[in-house]
Formats: C-alpha cells, structure tokens, sequence
C-alpha cells in the first residue's frame, strides 16, 4: 500500500503523533538550532560579503513551519561570542519558554544551550528573535519565521512569507555599522538602516501568473523602521493582524502601516497584466519604491475569485471592560521630551545622569527594567484596561508579551486583536485584554534601541 500525504496532512499527521508520544512518555526528539557568525552575500555582488549572526548562519533563519496545536521542540546551541536567548514573539505560551534573558531564564552563555518546548496553540504569522541584547543581535541578523498552519486550507495558490528589514551597513566595508549603542538612536527614533530587504534581499522579485491568489505573510523584523506600503496591480485583502484573524476579511483601500514587531497577513488577487508586474510599494518621504515585486509571467488557469472568506478565529477569553482593573502607562523622555529626570536605581536622577548610563526613557518616572517592580500583579483571568500615553516626541511601538490585547476604540468598542500597537507622538490609547497566562510577562517598546534606554517594564500575573 502506498501511502500519499500532502504537505499540510503530513505536517498535521506529524503533530498528532508528537501529542499521542507526548501522552505515552515518548522523548521526542530535539531539533538543534545554531546561532551563528557567518559571512553572507546580503549587498550586491560588487560589494564583499557581510558578517552577520544568524539562526543556523542565516538571514532570516530557518522558517519553522507547524500545525496548529504542535509541539514546537528547539534546542538552541549558542555559536555567537555573546550570550543570548530566544523570544517566540505572539505565542502564546508558558512563561519559561517566552526567551526573555533576565526575566524568565538565564541568558545562554556561548558554547550553552537551552531547550525550548511549547505548543503553538493559534494558528497564523509569528517570529522568532534574540531577546539579550535585542537592540544589537536582531540588527545583526538574529530572527527568522514562525508560521502554525490552520487545520483546513486556504483557497490560496501560494503562501509566501515576507521578512522586511533593514540594515545599517558601511558601504566602504560592507559591515553591519558596530554603532548599537549611538546616543543619537537611543534618544530619537531608533536605529535605522540605510540598506532595505525582503528576506534579507534587496528589490526581492517573484514570478506569479494572473489572477493568482497569494497569501502574503508580512513581519517587521527592522529594529525602528516603519514601513507605510501600498499595492499596485495587486488587490488585496487584509486578514490577520499580529496573527489573530479578523472577523472578515478588509479590503485594502488605504496604505497598510506595519510598525516594528508587527505582521500583516493579506491574501491578494494579480492583477497586473502579463508582461507587466504588481509591487508591494513602500513610500518613504513622499517618495516610493517597490519592496517586492511580483512579475507576471502568464495567465493563471482559473478567472478571478470572489472576495476571500475570513480566516478561521482563534479562541481569546473576552474582556469585561466593565470589571476591569484599569492602569495607566506614561511614556516620557527622548530627545525633545522636555523630561528633567525620572527614578533610576531606586533614586531621583537627573536627565545628565540618565544619558551618562545610556538611558534617555521613563515609564511613570522611572526608567524601565525588569529588576525593578512590575507594573501591575494581576490575578489570573482578570481583565485589564491599560491606558497608554506617549508623552514623548518619536512613535512607539509597545508590545506585550504572552498574550493579545484588544485596541479599544474612541466609542469604547474592542477592536482588532494585536500583540503589538503603534502609538504616534502625542497619542493616547487604550488597550484591553484577560490575564489569562500566569507568569511574568514583559510589556516594552518594540523600538530596540528604546527598550534598551528605559522603555522596558513588566506585568506580573498570578
């Protein structure tokens, strides 16, 4: 007998067999995963290759690729010259395998290693990325994708994962810039590159046929940059945010604004006509580029489709807002801030003093950390409303580890489900969620260089 599975069964045949030998006391076996120094080929050929560290010596690392409700076992090895760990970014998981170095393991010394072992309970678009020393090793290539499949496929005809980012790289060497520590990046808007890739490649194209449908699955890897994008001879439509469906699919109508840590899942509809392409449009100071272009080398089999049907919900306990426990979160300082001095060590110091250890932020006057106090203790399933104010000059990306929060609109709705939110200079927002997962979950700006100059902070749940 000759037995033939697709690609997405054998997958699903795979994580059932992990969760029956879990249940009889099978060991499953461990996969390995380096992270190491390797020289790559990431500028043009004119230029020399560049040094970066990489899950397995690669930018972006291995995609890792499971069904819904699999077992997800790494051993992480560390090759690199600096400690390290590894945040599974919007998964929902047990606090001992979130990665955080410092607040719920101890950083992996090199030549160490850590087992991570956790189900990935909701299906949709996550990563994977250094979480010590954030603000340097993501820069230098330390992230890659992790995609959990849903149990039936999507009418799609391909699905294709897109990790932008950017680099700051001398182009008279070829080397990432050793500036992670810039004064200037720490108080204003954080690192940028000045070298722009999809999948660690500059002008990414890709051959499709029209009226194709493509699932597009978008994560901002950069450490700062927010990327404003646009479709053209593509239609498209917006399906999950941060990898939580929405309740219909969006028709995409406007630029899409993914700020760092964020994903965005579309499926898109060619349009363009043979011989032409569609692009994923970046715009950049009133100017525009194409950040993937998708070329049109002939006429798919089938016509259009209708419009796509909305992705299959993961499960979240719903917040009761009016049972919940509301906090307040002030983010001050930065350059233009107007901020004299915040608490730092358990002391009033002033903004000289602060600048003098590298930090330039405050979190309701204090600088941030994860030896200081929490937050907040919350009991296990209470509901939160956290206002967040950024009293500060540049955007901020805050993102909150171990589960998903509702951004609530100006009437008082709850709306789309995020791991991330971008806040502007000046605004205000509120966020909802149900402390549903015990432990001690960081709750920080997804701007690198700002988490690591004070905008850092956690919520204690219990």
């Amino acid at each position: 007998m000759t037995l033939n599975l697709s690609r997405r069964k054998f997958i699903a045949a795979g994580a059932a067999l992990a969760t029956l030998g879990a249940g009889r006391g099978w060991a499953a076996t461990p996969i390995d995963l380096h992270t190491r120094v390797a020289d790559v080929q990431l500028l043009p050929e004119k230029y020399g290759q560049t040094r970066i560290w990489g899950f397995e010596g690669r930018a972006p690392g291995p995609e890792i690729r499971v069904a819904q409700g699999a077992r997800v076992q790494r051993r992480l090895i560390n090759d690199l010259p600096d400690a390290t760990s590894t945040h599974w970014h919007g998964i929902r998981i047990g606090n001992a395998m979130d990665g955080v170095a410092g607040l719920t393991q101890d950083a992996i010394a090199p030549g160490a290693s850590f087992q991570y072992d956790f189900v990935a309970p909701d299906a949709g678009t996550y990563w994977y990325h250094a979480h010590n020393r954030s603000f340097e090793q993501v820069a230098r290539g330390l992230h890659g994708a992790l995609i959990v499949e849903e149990p039936e496929p999507i009418d799609i005809d391909r699905d294709e994962v897109l990790i932008l980012d950017d680099w700051l790289v001398d182009p008279e060497t070829a080397q990432i810039a050793d500036t992670f520590r810039a004064m200037h990046d720490l108080s204003h808007a954080g690192r940028l590159g000045n070298y722009i890739t999809t999948n660690a490649t500059y002008n990414l194209a890709l051959p499709v046929k029209r009226h194709e449908r493509l699932r597009l699955r978008m994560i901002n890897a950069a450490n700062a940059r927010v990327f404003q994008l646009a479709l053209d001879g593509l239609e498209g439509w917006i399906v999950a945010l941060d990898g939580m469906p929405l309740a219909q699919a969006r028709l995409i109508d406007r630029n899409i604004v993914l700020a760092p840590a964020q994903r965005v899942d579309l499926i898109v509809d060619v349009t363009a006509e043979t011989g032409g392409a569609g692009h994923i449009v970046q715009i950049d100071r009133n100017e525009s580029f194409s950040q993937v272009a998708f070329e049109v080398t002939g006429d798919a089999t089938r016509a259009r489709r209708d419009a796509p049907r909305a992705l299959p919900p993961n499960v979240h306990a719903m917040p009761d807002l009016a049972e919940a426990t509301k906090l307040e979160l002030l983010m001050q300082g930065g350059a233009m801030g107007g901020m004299m001095g915040a608490m730092m060590g358990g002391q009033m110091s002033s903004m000289r003093d602060m600048m003098q250890s590298g930090n330039f932020w405050a979190f309701n006057g204090a600088v941030g950390g994860m030896d200081g106090a929490p937050l907040a203790a919350i009991s296990r399933g209470e509901t939160v409303r956290l206002k967040i104010n950024n009293d500060t000059a540049f955007p901020h990306a805050m993102h909150l580890h171990g589960m998903h929060f509702h951004e609530i609109a100006p009437d008082g709705s709850l709306g789309t489900l995020r791991d991330t939110t971008l806040l502007d200079r000046g605004e205000v927002r509120d966020i909802a969620f149900v402390a549903d997962n015990p432990g001690k979950w960081l709750l920080h700006c997804h701007m690198l260089s700002h988490s690591a100059s004070g905008m850092m902070t956690w919520i204690d749940v219990a």
